[in-house]
């Protein structure tokens, strides 16, 4: 598999299924934070959350910005070991499978999630555990595609 840069130079994919699922991660973070915009300009708050920590289950802002912050804190780490995993060798169906179940996962601990009535449907564990789950599974694959490497 090969791509063409600008000048016409091919150039080999180097990790394809890792670049593929950034693009869906990415588009879902844009919704997260463009819904944290639109909770700010409505409420007019333009910094922090102005929740007290009892209503902060009912109160929207505070629950989007909960679903950016929860995201950003697992995707990159997930997405930095799924590389790593691609670019030594790893299959790409596992990458795929993986990231594609992460999708899931935080899609599922956000919206059926955090943003529920309380902030505590199944969508949150199912999210957290399945989240930690699929990166200790990278991660564990990383390190068996690299254990030549320390063994040498």
């Amino acid at each position: 598999m090969t791509t063409k840069l600008g000048l016409g130079i091919p150039m080999p994919l180097l990790a394809p299924s890792t670049a593929t699922w950034a693009i869906p991660f990415a588009a879902y973070y844009i919704f997260l934070q463009n819904r944290v915009v639109l909770h700010r300009l409505s409420t007019k708050t333009y910094m922090g959350d102005n929740s007290s920590p009892s209503k902060s289950t009912s109160d929207p802002l505070y629950k989007s910005s909960r679903c950016q912050v929860n995201f950003i804190e697992n995707v990159p780490l997930a997405l930095m070991v799924a590389l790593l995993a691609e670019l030594n060798g790893a299959n790409r169906t596992y990458i795929n499978y993986g990231l594609g179940a992460l999708f899931a996962l935080r899609v599922s601990h956000a919206e059926f999630g955090v943003m529920s009535e309380g902030s505590l449907a199944m969508g949150r564990p199912v999210g957290y555990y399945g989240t930690q789950a699929v990166i200790t599974g990278l991660i564990g694959y990383v390190g068996y595609l690299v254990q030549g490497y320390w063994s040498t």
